[in-house]
């Protein structure tokens, strides 16, 4: 008995991570977006039975089949209840536009083609950036509320807010998640990739120390990246572009983190940690979306041939290439982060000396980034200039897990 509970305890929140989201993906297709707590609702009760049940007759020989036969059977008794309901008090209430189909279609095309209609329909323009990235985390991830509180370093009051408000929008914007239609795809396509861009550096770029959601945030990305890429008309070049540096930069994720929770910097990092098979991914988008494409100088393309050559120990001349891709990304693309990044880059290829200039130029004063690399940059010619820029840096962080490396960074220059 003991034995039985352990196993499902295991394995029941490896399948709500797989298949809830996919689960209330189809349910919406033919509850609506409208109804969509209701669609959330069966699933979260399938789950619930799965628990009762697996706990004390054991793991069915197929756990996911037996899911969505449960799925499946809670949605025709939810509409049994539903149509007694509506005939009994028949005029007395509006059945708000409710239609769903008896048969529910739970097949493989079907399951991934409800994905990605709802990948589109919560990135709803409607939301602000950060509204939809917060939806896509519970409703296309499955995250709970803490979890995405925790990722952002945020109240739950202030995330259970904005998602009120957000699905509140997305409950009107009337959007059918039925198969994609071309003039779809092309007015939201933009906002899409923009959305999972973002939910792949809330990961990657984390201030939280859960390493447990940080990586999280990266393989949800790289999955819903990846379900674009598998539709004709959502394969494009800024796609596979996007999916190559997901997988270049998810490549050193082992690497950037020491056992004591300290971020390693690039020139520090074990290159052995390196996973090999992302990197050689990372390759095969590249090549896909440079292929017969005859744009391919956007942001994804260039970030992704930046993320490319840091992979890419060997080459001699690989800080020349990442500087001119820098040079190319600044003009269509800037922020504050590429510039530092791209005053790195002009340090390796020119020198400390010449990138202090460049750098100081920037006068980001308010920014961690900048003074943490100026510390970096003044770390051979002026102790007492770096030592400045390092205690700077560590008052303006809002990252634990950086403040414990640029501690340690200051601290080396005792030495």
């Amino acid at each position: 008995m003991e034995e039985k509970a352990t196993a499902h305890q295991e394995l029941l929140p490896h399948l709500f991570r797989l298949e809830y989201t996919k689960m209330t993906a189809i349910l919406c297709r033919h509850f609506g977006l409208k109804h969509i707590e209701t669609a959330e609702d069966i699933a979260s009760e399938t789950f619930l039975k799965a628990t009762e049940l697996w706990g004390t007759n054991g793991i069915p020989e197929n756990p996911t089949a037996w899911l969505y036969t449960v799925a499946k059977n809670k949605t025709k008794d939810h509409l049994r209840r539903l149509n007694i309901f509506e005939t009994q008090i028949k005029g007395t209430i509006s059945a708000d536009g409710f239609q769903a189909e008896q048969n529910i279609d739970f097949t493989q095309q079907t399951i991934v083609d409800s994905q990605l209609a709802m990948i589109f329909a919560v990135c709803n323009p409607t939301n602000s950036m950060e509204a939809q990235i917060c939806l896509s985390l519970q409703i296309l991830c499955g995250f709970s509320v803490e979890e995405i509180a925790n990722a952002f370093l945020t109240k739950t009051e202030t995330i259970k807010k904005r998602l009120f408000r957000a699905r509140a929008n997305l409950r009107n914007d009337n959007f059918q998640i039925k198969k994609l239609q071309k003039v779809t795809i092309q007015s939201r396509l933009d906002t899409v990739l923009k959305t999972l861009y973002l939910l792949f550096n809330e990961g990657y770029f984390s201030k939280s120390n859960n390493q447990l959601i940080r990586r999280d945030l990266c393989s949800e990305a790289i999955r819903l990246t990846l379900i674009l890429t598998e539709n004709p008309l959502t394969n494009t070049p800024q796609t596979n572009a996007l999916l190559s540096l997901m997988c270049f930069q998810s490549s050193r994720l082992d690497a950037r983190v020491s056992d004591t929770g300290e971020a390693i910097l690039f020139e520090q990092q074990d290159k052995n940690l390196w996973d090999k098979e992302l990197i050689e991914k990372g390759n095969y988008y590249l090549i896909n979306a440079c292929a017969g494409s005859t744009n391919w100088r956007t942001k994804y393309h260039l970030e992704a041939g930046i993320a490319y050559w840091h992979t890419t120990p060997t080459d001699e001349n690989k800080w020349q290439y990442i500087l001119q891709l820098y040079d190319q990304l600044i003009l269509i693309a800037y922020s504050p982060i590429t510039a530092l990044n791209r005053a790195f880059a002009y340090a390796k290829v020119h020198g400390n000396k010449q990138a202090i200039k460049e750098t100081e130029n920037l006068n980001l004063i308010e920014n961690s980034y900048y003074h943490s690399l100026l510390g970096y940059l003044y770390t051979d010619t002026d102790i007492d200039k770096a030592n400045k820029h390092y205690n700077r840096a560590i008052d303006l962080t809002k990252s634990k897990t950086e403040r414990k490396t640029l501690i340690r960074e200051r601290d080396r220059l005792k030495e």
